[in-house]
């Protein structure tokens, strides 16, 4: 079992995307088996996170990073404390939204060029930068509409299947169901990058327009010795793992308006989508033999 730090990119705020909009992920975590510390961003008198910087000194396995911020979540310290992790075979999950909630991200590396915003890095192709989402016309792109808060959507599981996919409580064995979510962000893979690839696609339910939803970075050489980065997934938008997607009973910060999914589809819904979270943590950045980390197959 991993030890993992759930953590978002903004200091606590009541009416805001704290980590404790992400409790029932913390609880799937824990059910599993996992160690989980949650926390929001804890600046000291430099302005660096109090945990970030150090942490690839610390015994964390597991960084699942929600970007929440607009685009200064995380500080230079930080920045070289996750690329640091990274280096030494922690694995990390980065979360973020549309337009540029989570813009940290792009500073981290890999994980930032796979990430595409509104001001920064935006997608290569320009009819995508134009909105999706029809109904929210003050949120920018990229807003991929996936469905409503509550709902579920379809995903396009990607050949070869990645680990991170395989379920034995899915009824194929194969995790084929998200949460859905408005306005989604936008994750790809730039062209003649060999350590990433997209790993599944979801469609959205107003222009049937494709867009994807998670990309896989595995196998990149470490910057400062020998030997391959931790593993990396980057996830198109932190509503697949939040407490209002997974029941719209729990509540949102009151700047999210969207009409939620009726209760019928959201109980379809509820079985459909099968724990991927514990997937995740289980395989998707397990660190693979061999890759540098601390000299075992660490504990997911």
């Amino acid at each position: 079992m991993a030890k993992i730090l759930l953590q978002t990119t903004i200091p606590y705020a009541q009416d805001d995307w704290n980590v404790g909009r992400f409790e029932l992920l913390r609880e799937e975590l824990v059910a599993a088996g996992h160690e989980v510390t949650a926390r929001n961003i804890e600046r000291d008198a430099s302005g660096n996170d109090t945990v970030l910087p150090a942490i690839a000194g610390s015994d964390f396995d597991q960084l699942w990073l929600m970007g929440v911020d607009s685009g200064d979540g995380l500080s230079e310290a930080d920045v070289e404390g996750i690329l640091a992790f990274r280096e030494r075979g922690g694995g990390v999950l980065t979360a973020r939204d549309h337009a540029d909630l989570g813009a940290c991200f792009r500073n981290l590396g890999s994980l930032g060029v796979v990430n595409h915003f509104n001001r920064f890095n935006p997608e290569p192709d320009p009819s995508r930068r134009a909105p999706d989402d029809r109904d929210n016309p003050g949120i920018a792109w990229p807003n991929y509409h996936s469905g409503a808060n509550g709902d579920y959507q379809e995903v396009d599981v990607l050949e070869p299947i990645h680990e991170v996919f395989l379920s034995d409580r899915a009824p194929n064995g194969v995790i084929s169901y998200f949460p859905a979510h408005p306005h989604e962000g936008a994750v790809d893979v730039p062209e003649g990058e060999r350590c990433a690839r997209v790993i599944a696609r979801g469609t959205s339910v107003q222009t049937g327009r494709t867009f994807n939803l998670a990309v896989a970075i595995e196998g990149e050489a470490c910057r400062k010795r020998e030997g391959t980065m931790g593993r990396a997934l980057a996830e198109s938008t932190f509503h697949h793992f939040a407490d209002m997607n997974w029941d719209t009973a729990r509540g949102c910060p009151s700047f999210v308006t969207d009409a939620p999914a009726t209760r019928s589809r959201a109980t379809r819904r509820a079985w459909k989508y099968s724990r991927i979270t514990c997937a995740t943590s289980r395989a998707g950045l397990r660190p693979r033999p061999n890759a540098g980390s601390r000299g075992t197959t660490g504990r997911s």
